[in-house]
């Protein structure tokens, strides 16, 4: 399995909160995505998957189903921002095809998804 290449986890509260208040965010059913602008040269992103959603079991699926579509479009994604993938409810019964289009719909929202002859 490949690793990710351009980016780190966001692991720290206060950058999850610095995010949910001043980051842009665009959302659909089945998540949230929360994005600000930093002067580095990676990404870093973090997900949340509230308790409320289930068990860990489930929790850690939908979680691995996000990370998994941040790594097959990684190199679509505009490099130099701070990222967290809230999943809401109806992500857990999502099929895999619609929490992708989801996701890359948040972020061409947000304005992430680089266009071609963009490096």
């Amino acid at each position: 399995m490949r690793g990710l290449q351009f980016s780190v986890s966001l692991k720290n509260n206060y950058e999850f909160r610095r995010l949910y208040s001043k980051g842009q965010s665009a959302a659909l059913p089945t998540l949230v995505v929360y994005a600000r602008r930093t002067k580095r040269a990676q990404n870093r992103v973090g997900y949340t998957v509230s308790v409320k959603l289930g068990h860990a079991v489930v929790r850690n699926r939908v979680r691995r189903r996000l990370r998994e579509i941040y790594r097959l479009h990684e190199s679509e994604i505009r490099c130099g921002y701070d990222l967290v993938v809230v999943a809401r409810a109806r992500s857990v019964k999502a099929e895999f095809g619609q929490l992708e289009k989801d996701y890359l719909g948040c972020l061409r929202t947000l304005g992430l998804i680089r266009s071609e002859g963009q490096a």
